[in-house]
């Protein structure tokens, strides 16, 4: 019995460090910190840079960890909350209040993915598959939208993350402008 608790006990203890490496990076990605080092993340977990490696492969292996988890607590904001037979301004309104919502709470992993995107094929492909995934989206929202492809095509860019990224931050604005001006802005391209 005290071998079976032993081992037991090494696995508890291994998938607790796994996990306080993963949310010492999800801090980083938090802090605005989107390529640390293992020495970075390592020392934010409370661990050498070398057993960094006992759970992850390497640092892009740890990342798609750390945006799975930040996608996997997303989950439940992809859902706009809008019916296509709703009335167009009620739409409008619930579709981009939810999106607002999703891209602020996906932010911190949104730029990670963004930011590593180049040199990780997964991540390339998750960022590939989100957008397309919101994209279709908008056209199940919208579907007066069928048959004028570059409205659609407008209206996806005005609502993906780069353009909340881009108005949020190098903006400026708060939350509250952001919601408003896309509102705005969606009802005018409907």
């Amino acid at each position: 019995m005290a071998v079976v608790a032993e081992v037991d006990g090494r696995r508890v203890r291994r998938q607790q460090n796994r996990e306080a490496v993963i949310d010492a990076l999800v801090e980083m990605f938090h802090a605005g910190i989107y390529s640390p080092g293992a020495a970075q993340i390592a020392d934010r977990a409370g661990l050498s840079p070398r057993s960094l490696f006992r759970y992850f492969d390497d640092i892009d292996d740890l990342t798609q960890a750390a945006i799975d988890r930040q996608l996997a607590e997303a989950q439940p904001l992809l859902d706009p909350g809008v019916r296509p037979d709703t009335p167009l301004p009620d739409r409008i309104t619930t579709f981009v209040t939810a999106r607002v919502r999703l891209h602020e709470a996906t932010t911190p992993g949104a730029r990670a993915a963004r930011a590593c995107a180049h040199r990780n094929p997964v991540v390339a492909l998750q960022v590939r598959e989100s957008r397309s995934y919101l994209r279709k989206q908008v056209r199940q929202v919208f579907p007066e939208l069928s048959d004028r492809p570059g409205q659609l095509a407008a209206i996806d860019a005005l609502c993906s993350f780069e353009t909340f990224d881009l108005m949020r931050s190098d903006q400026r604005l708060s939350m509250a402008a952001v919601t408003k001006a896309l509102t705005d802005s969606l009802t005018a391209l409907i």
